[in-house]
């Protein structure tokens, strides 16, 4: 096999990304059909024998780098890692705030943290930390929004009785001494 003729090879079939035809990698290689075919099963051949991580899958009319179906457990958790997002503090108040007064309104969740809150609701439904739960009963009827099992488990809790205690003075204290260093 000609390593040179083998590496142009490889650098085409790499940068097509899927099959290419036989034919046209022999006309990009400027050779001849029946050369390149001979080349493709030879390479073929050793990349299968070295085991390696990318195989050459050659048909009767094209040729394509494909992955080695031995590493696909490798592969599956490089391209779906365990999801494992973090909450940021806007997220954490929201969901605090669904949390103690669900069900809860945006509306109602805004009118305490004093700032909108479409972003935070929306990931913490994709986190399923939080849900709809029915819409209230007033109108435009609003979409009402409580926590979930997923919830209770990621925070360790067999039911919501189990939340510590709101202690309003000290949230009242500590808003304050924010306010006062702002």
């Amino acid at each position: 096999m000609d390593r040179k003729q083998a590496s142009v090879a490889e650098c085409l079939l790499f940068v097509a990304g899927e099959p290419v035809l036989i034919t046209e990698l022999a006309r990009a290689m400027e050779l001849e059909t029946a050369a390149v075919r001979q080349l493709l099963y030879e390479m073929e051949t050793a990349y299968r024998d070295e085991q390696r991580g990318i195989l050459l899958l050659v048909t009767d009319e094209t040729a394509q780098m494909i992955s080695n179906r031995a590493y696909i457990d490798a592969v599956e958790r490089l391209i779906q890692p365990e999801q494992k997002r973090s909450v940021s503090q806007s997220m954490l108040e929201t969901l605090a705030i669904v949390a103690y007064r669900q069900p809860v309104t945006r509306a109602e969740i805004e009118s305490v943290r004093g700032v909108r809150c479409e972003y935070a609701i929306t990931q913490l439904q994709k986190l399923d930390l939080i849900q709809a739960v029915g819409r209230k009963d007033v109108i435009g009827k609003p979409m009402l929004y409580g926590t979930t099992d997923t919830f209770l488990r990621k925070f360790g809790m067999h039911n919501l009785s189990e939340l510590p205690p709101l202690d309003l003075e000290s949230a009242k204290t500590d808003a304050e001494t924010e306010m006062e260093t702002v």
